[in-house]
């Protein structure tokens, strides 16, 4: 993939802002989204899901920016967005309705060290993913977080009437369409602003079909402060486990987001790069847990932005953090990308999401060819994606091994991981990777046949 700004390069200010803010837009609304959730669901005031949502922005701002500049061992110094994870959402609702919100700070910052320690093995950690591994989970990513898209799109319970109503569907179809478009017909910097493009045009057409609701415009305050300790720490052992069996998915999820960001940008993610970058996860989350914020993880939709721009600049992106902070601090700001409607984000999504699972597929194009590598790859997709689109699978097993395996991501890296150990190779297949592909720019990405040289 032909990079238009490379790791360390800089844009000019004017499109390192216009770059940055695409950024911040397509992960505020999930950064937003957990807190709110979860604190509608155990019953906070609305003035303190503000604070919490505020609290959630700020450190998710603090955390990017150190993964994307680095603070001595701490940060990965790749253009990483650091967020409020979907993948916690069940279990911070769970936790907060015996323990409340006490409890679900107390197994945050207990939960933490789990990620923490691992940091310290990524040596050992990254021989486990070679790229037919890494491809698998890194496919997974893209694949099993569609559905979030889709569930945007629909932007109501399933089953509703006005699930994927026919304005909805129009809605998230135009913004598409605006991606698709500017990506191949524009050039340089416009092109890599597809995403936001494709949002603004989006949120226009929304306002004229009368699809925005402005009201948390004015129901936000001008100015909000976190509140460090507001409900304390309790620690209960269960809630602990639970939150801890999170981590662990947290893990697998960080380490496919990093190593799909190296690919995208062109750098090879070593076992050190693994271990900053996870001790910057961690950390990130004990720091939340004090800052009464609900935990971090890489958010895996802006791993598909770098893709789709050609954007590898981890400035641009230590940027994001900075808008998001200003964000956390001035809740009229955060408000108004919240209005952006969900089928506008799911439109966008489709691209952002498909992204990754191109990033993952290109990880697997250069594994061997081989019976061997294509057992691994079948059987950890074909695993993953079994949880995914039918979890009563599981619903006979233990709580904690339900919890551990209800993840896609999760169960796909496992299987890969062991059929990879246990599976016999022969010396051909040990062999170097297969030749090198034909380069590939972000803009012809979404067309195979133009491009290629």
């Amino acid at each position: 993939m032909k990079l238009l700004y490379k790791l360390n390069e800089r844009p000019p200010y004017g499109i390192t802002f216009f770059l940055a803010l695409q950024h911040m837009l397509a992960s505020i609304g999930g950064i937003v989204t957990v807190p709110l959730i979860v604190g509608g669901s155990i019953g906070l005031p609305p003035n303190e899901i503000v604070i919490l949502i505020s609290a959630s922005l700020l450190v998710s701002g603090l955390v990017t920016m150190a993964q994307c500049f680095g603070i001595g061992p701490v940060g990965i110094r790749l253009p990483v967005v650091m967020g409020a994870s979907f993948a916690f959402l069940g279990t911070l609702i769970g936790i907060g309705k015996t323990e409340g919100m006490a409890g679900i700070m107390g197994a945050a910052f207990v939960g933490s060290f789990v990620v923490i320690i691992a940091s310290f093995y990524m040596d050992y950690v990254k021989k486990l993913f070679p790229s037919v591994v890494s491809g698998v989970v890194v496919t997974l990513i893209g694949l099993t977080i569609l559905p979030v898209a889709m569930s945007w799109i629909g932007d109501a319970p399933a089953g509703d009437p006005s699930f994927a109503s026919l304005p909805k569907v129009f809605l998230a179809f135009f913004s598409l369409a605006v991606v698709i478009f500017v990506s191949v017909r524009c050039k340089g910097a416009i092109a890599a602003s597809s995403i936001v493009i494709g949002l603004a045009a989006g949120y226009l057409m929304a306002l004229a079909l009368g699809m925005v609701d402005l009201q948390p415009l004015s129901d936000t305050h001008w100015v909000a402060l976190p509140e460090p300790f507001k409900y304390g720490m309790t620690f209960s052992i269960p809630a602990i486990i639970t939150m801890s069996l999170v981590y662990v998915v947290v893990v697998a999820e960080a380490t496919g987001d990093f190593m799909a960001l190296g690919s995208n940008c062109h750098t090879e993610v070593t076992g050190k790069d693994l271990k900053r970058g996870l001790l910057g996860d961690g950390l990130g989350s004990t720091f939340a847990s004090l800052m009464t914020a609900m935990p971090v993880a890489s958010f895996s939709q802006n791993v598909g932005i770098v893709g789709i721009s050609g954007v590898a600049s981890r400035f641009v992106v230590g940027i994001s953090g900075v808008l998001l902070i200003l964000a956390g601090l001035f809740p009229k700001f955060a408000a108004l990308a919240v209005t952006v409607p969900k089928p506008v984000l799911g439109g966008v999504g489709f691209v952002m999401f498909g992204m990754i699972a191109y990033a993952g597929i290109r990880m697997l194009v250069q594994a061997t060819d081989s019976r061997r590598n294509a057992l691994v790859v079948c059987v950890g997709l074909a695993s993953g994606m079994a949880v995914t689109l039918e979890p009563n699978l599981l619903q006979h097993f233990p709580e904690d091994l339900k919890m551990l395996f209800h993840s896609g991501i999760t169960t796909g890296t496992i299987s890969a991981v062991i059929l990879n150990l246990i599976l016999p190779s022969s010396k051909s297949e040990e062999a170097d990777e297969v030749k090198e592909q034909p380069e590939v720019t972000a803009k012809s990405s979404l067309l195979p046949n133009r491009g290629r040289k």
